[in-house]
């Protein structure tokens, strides 16, 4: 049965094998969006180095993790946020002011919700993690 929400099982498994220690995951089904994930990930140093893996039937990620991770998930449904909008959901996600990131997907494609307020973009939120 194919996976309907690739995105959260791609946060699930990372964070089940952060709790459990590991020092990689495998991650399937893959998508292009879950590797703009990955790369916004990795961009903060929440992960280390991954590669894509086609075996044509839907690919894998390998995953190097580096035990940064306290927790993350995916945020459904992806709630619109206006520009201006970071801090309520800030609060709501994240434990502390300084500490994580939101991932966001823009126009521009998927950041940090840093990033996003300092282009001035609003988007959907899609996960978060600290």
């Amino acid at each position: 049965m194919p996976a309907t929400n690739i995105i959260a099982n791609l946060f699930i498994t990372i964070y089940n094998n952060e709790v459990r220690r590991k020092r990689q995951c495998t991650v399937l089904p893959t998508s292009k969006h879950g590797g703009e994930v990955l790369k916004t990930l990795q961009r903060y140093n929440y992960i280390g180095d991954w590669e894509h893996i086609e075996d044509n039937r839907g690919g894998k990620f390998l995953i190097k993790l580096r035990s940064r991770i306290t927790k993350c998930g995916s945020i459904s449904p992806r709630f619109k946020v206006k520009k201006g909008e970071y801090g309520r959901w800030e609060q709501q996600y994240l434990p502390s002011y300084d500490r994580g990131i939101l991932l966001v997907t823009t126009n521009q494609g998927v950041m940090s919700h840093h990033e996003a307020a300092n282009l001035g973009l609003g988007g959907l939120l899609i996960g978060y993690a600290y």
